[in-house]
């Protein structure tokens, strides 16, 4: 049973959703960075998603724009993430983790390499920001050949037919975006998710997480009663890291807390 699995029947019988949180590698620096990894599974995160610092990433806004350049100045390169997810890995062995990252650092690797590699320093899946569904099929193979899931990204607007390629290639879980746009904290919320995420589930799609402005525990709310298994908070999270791990721990803590069901859980897919 893979670790994406175990977490979400787990999360199920406890009548919660899932909160994953997600980390710049390398921002400040590689030591500050594991130090704060351990402070989400501290706070009680459910699942982690981490980027490679990339100098181009499209699909984030400003604060993991920042982050990244600032890993890069400190000298954050590939080969420093995966020794710090396998030395993460030793220390938490069941909680799932993913990397978000770009075409470019696999092509350069070779799609085979990187995810062999990401496998062996204990990583669950892989999500490539920027390769769409028509071009995804040879990463969805290399993924497939090392054991990690292949995240995809999923949006109201997308096509049925995209929709169908997208849940026969993904696995783990779908990342649904919560709005139009990049990565970013905001106030509010206006989601529109009931047709996608039946959708989803009529296809068997892997669950369905949100993410992309989830910065307080009411979007965590509003996004489980949308019909979400579960919710991703980034930017949030990496603008709280300059204050130290104890305020990010506080914080998933509290966003965490958000994922107890009041009410019973929506059929989700």
């Amino acid at each position: 049973m893979s670790r994406y699995k175990a977490m979400f029947d787990r999360l199920t019988a406890r009548a919660e959703g899932a909160f994953g949180a997600f980390l710049m590698l390398g921002d400040p620096d590689v030591e500050t960075s594991a130090e704060l990894l351990d402070a989400l599974v501290e706070g009680g995160a459910d699942m982690i998603e981490v980027g490679i610092p990339f100098s181009d990433p499209v699909a984030d806004g400003p604060v993991i724009q920042e982050a990244a350049v600032r890993a890069l100045k400190a000298g954050t390169r590939v080969d420093d993430c995966f020794r710090m997810l396998g030395e993460f890995r030793q220390r938490h062995s069941e909680i799932p983790v993913g990397i978000l990252t770009y075409a470019n650092l696999l092509t350069a690797r070779g799609r085979d390499r990187f995810c062999a590699d990401a496998a062996k320093a204990g990583v669950d899946s892989i999500l490539i920001a920027d390769v769409p569904s028509l071009e995804a099929e040879p990463f969805a193979d290399s993924a497939r050949k090392s054991g990690l899931d292949l995240i995809m990204i999923v949006a109201p607007n997308t096509p049925g037919q995209t929709l169908t390629k997208i849940a026969r290639l993904s696995s783990g879980y779908t990342y649904c975006v919560a709005r139009a746009g990049v990565t970013g904290v905001r106030d509010d919320l206006a989601l529109e998710h009931d047709r996608l995420l039946s959708q989803l589930q009529a296809l068997k799609a892997p669950p369905a997480v949100l993410g992309f402005g989830i910065s307080t525990p009411e979007h965590v709310r509003q996004a489980l009663a949308s019909g979400a298994a579960g919710v991703i908070s980034g930017s949030a999270i990496v603008k709280l890291a300059e204050e130290g791990p104890e305020r990010v721990r506080q914080f998933v803590s509290e966003m965490k807390a958000a994922t107890i069901r009041r009410e019973p859980a929506r059929a989700s897919a």
